[in-house]
């Protein structure tokens, strides 16, 4: 089930599904440490006798509250003639998540009404050791073990605590958890438990005939009693209205930070715009981590997550940013990278959100010889996205600590890791993390790389050393014209085949929207005519009909691949590339018509939240693999960029 509403500030992160209920509860990075392992906070309704976990039959929509990071959450059921609205938010500050519930009467009758919450927490990723316990001197809940705290408490009418409560044991034996205990709208009222555990509360309220009520709930996250007792006070001393106020307006000015960004553009366009810049916030964690994406329901794919760093994703997603005029955002990504980069100035497969090596399936040896387990393209896209970062903002000084441990080392190793006969880089797993081979995309990465290396050192002087990286770079663009360019007009191959080098290698024959990086970084032009039967090429065979539309990634892809008549599932970001190929190459305002209708296509399968999976299945649209994306999101900020700009050109004309 996707995630339809992530919520964060950096350090905590909580996404809710569909149903807008709470699956996720990152702390203290984004991505990292899922405290509740995807398990859902249920939420039960008890009304003189009758008791339902919520939703079920109800009418749920799932959105946001203008351009911010606060929910709008509204379950409804004509049956029962009520409504439950929630707006939750983390607040900007501090580690807080809060949620205010108003409970609204259209049965014109008198409520007497129980709503309960439970909470299944996982701490650490994990059922081990874990304690859940009534603190009287705050009249919340608290959960902890080892240095993680998460203390539940509830304002109603002025009063702190809860009406009823209860801990216990979850997964044990029989028993299923605490969490049904409210099913007969009584609590047990045990303060303690310990191992597997997990609570419920109650707040008991009347709703007048026709009429609404209001109460709220938080929950701190800290790695002390002492660190969420105090936050717990600040929601009291404060107030949780006036915390929701200042949130919500912090992220209302955020997302309209740079002004008339959007001014022209279509409604969904603009308003898909912004929801895109506040999710990719969501998915940053302070310490400039820009993690992929956080759906714990993938772990039932491959027992593992998206939640890690890859330098690739990060580079393009801190790229967008600067384009959109976050540079604070891909300042702190690129400080991240060169505390992470190897010594030899190449990164590895991926990174947790906290800098260390993470998960990969890329080995060390293969057929009994040794190998470097990297996706070249990441240490290039890094050096690319920099180098775009620096011409944008001009900002030395900020570049002057990177200069050597990320840009001269990491440029050395581009230049080394080639093939003395081609001048191609050596065989790598390509984009989609799939082949040792040489491809295209990661070819003109390292193009892109190269050249921004010698910008970077002929700026600093080193005019002998941009000199060496400026002539590899084009030894790299001619063998990409010489050995990858198929002479029946249908362009570029996507690369060689695996293993295959040298002149007269092997082309790839299956057609691959990657071939984008052709023109993507700078390699050559959208307007050059091998790119154009490239691009002609790639959307006749790519292209989604049957189906929504849309451009799959390559041919008989096979990843979460739902079978039928299209080519594959379209993903966002290889539809959005497609748009970046149109803009580059219009040369009149009405050229630039068939890009926007493809950022209207985004908008029009994005989820009624605004959040953009990773890909979609081809018949229903519904979303497949991980959402949100933050890859997606990127593309699809930094094409309404390309866009905005392209206009801007060929209006004056």
């Amino acid at each position: 089930m996707a995630r339809d509403i992530p919520l964060g500030n950096g350090r905590l992160l909580v996404a809710s599904d569909s149903n807008g209920l709470i699956r996720d509860f990152y702390y203290p990075h984004v991505g990292e440490e899922n405290h509740t392992g995807g398990a859902p906070f249920r939420i039960g309704l008890w009304e003189e006798g009758f008791f339902e976990w919520l939703p079920g039959s109800w009418q749920c929509s799932v959105g946001y509250l203008d351009a911010t990071l606060v929910s709008r959450i509204l379950w409804t059921s004509s049956a029962r003639g009520l409504s439950l609205e929630f707006n939750d938010l983390v607040e900007f500050q501090e580690n807080l998540l809060l949620r205010r519930v108003t409970l609204s009467d259209s049965a014109g009758r008198v409520r007497r009404l129980r709503l309960f919450f439970a909470f299944d927490f996982n701490i650490c990723g994990n059922d081990i050791g874990d304690t859940a316990a009534l603190r009287p001197e705050t009249g919340g809940i608290v959960h902890y073990k080892q240095n993680r705290y998460f203390l539940i408490n509830a304002l109603l009418h002025g009063r702190i605590g809860f009406d009823q409560h209860a801990t216990g044991n979850k997964q044990r034996q029989s028993g299923e958890g605490t969490w049904r205990d409210a099913e007969d709208g009584l609590l047990g009222g045990n303060p303690i438990a310990q191992g597997s555990v997990d609570s419920v509360a109650a707040l008991h309220l009347t709703v007048a005939p026709g009429a609404s009520e209001s109460l709220w709930l938080w929950v701190a996250a800290g790695d002390s009693w002492a660190t969420v007792r105090q936050q717990n006070q600040l929601v009291v001393k404060r107030g949780p209205d006036r915390l929701l106020r200042r949130t919500y307006d912090y992220w209302r000015l955020w997302a309209s930070k740079e002004e008339g960004d959007t001014a022209g553009l279509p409604s969904a366009v603009a308003q898909l715009y912004r929801r895109s810049l506040l999710t990719i916030r969501t998915q940053i964690d302070r310490n400039g981590a820009i993690v992929a994406a956080n759906d714990s329901d993938n772990i039932h794919f491959n027992r593992d997550t998206y939640s890690y760093v890859w330098p690739r994703d990060g580079a393009l997603v801190a790229h967008a940013l600067d384009l959109a005029g976050y540079p604070e955002l891909s300042c702190d990504f690129f400080r991240f990278c060169a505390a992470i980069v190897e010594p030899t100035g190449y990164f590895l497969h991926k990174y947790t959100p906290s800098g260390l090596p993470a998960s990969s399936w890329h080995p060390w040896v293969r057929d009994g010889r040794r190998q470097l387990p990297i996706q070249e393209d990441e240490t290039a896209l890094v050096l690319w996205a920099l180098w775009e970062h620096y011409r944008r903002y001009r900002d030395i000084d900020f570049i002057t600590p990177l200069y050597r441990p990320l840009i001269k080392n990491g440029a050395n190793f581009l230049m080394s890791y080639r093939d003395n006969m081609s001048g191609l880089p050596l065989p790598s797993y390509d984009l989609w993390e799939e082949q040792l081979t040489v491809a295209l995309f990661t070819v003109a990465a390292v193009h892109g790389g190269l050249t921004a290396a010698a910008n970077f050192v002929a700026a600093f002087g080193e005019e002998d050393l941009a000199d060496d990286y400026r002539r590899a770079a084009g030894t790299i663009r001619e063998a990409v014209i010489r050995q990858l360019y198929r002479e029946d007009g249908s362009g570029f191959a996507r690369g060689l085949l695996p293993h295959a080098t040298g002149e007269g290698a092997q082309l790839d024959p299956v057609v691959d929207a990657s071939i984008c990086g052709i023109f993507l970084f700078g390699l050559l032009p959208a307007d050059d005519p091998r790119v154009t039967a490239t691009m002609q090429h790639l959307h006749s065979v790519l292209w989604c009909t049957p189906g929504i539309g849309g451009l799959a990634r390559y041919q008989h892809d096979r990843y979460y691949s739902t079978g039928g008549k299209a080519p594959g599932n379209p993903w966002f970001v290889t539809t959005l590339w497609y748009a970046q190929y149109l803009i580059a190459r219009a040369v009149t305002p009405t050229e630039l018509e068939p890009a926007l209708k493809l950022l209207e296509w985004c908008a029009d399968h994005a989820l009624p939240s605004g959040i953009l999976a990773e890909q979609l299945d081809p018949d229903s649209g519904e979303p497949l693999s991980v959402s949100p994306l933050t890859w997606s999101h990127a593309t699809y900020v930094a094409t309404v960029c390309a866009y905005r700009d392209r206009q801007k050109v060929l209006r004056r004309g």
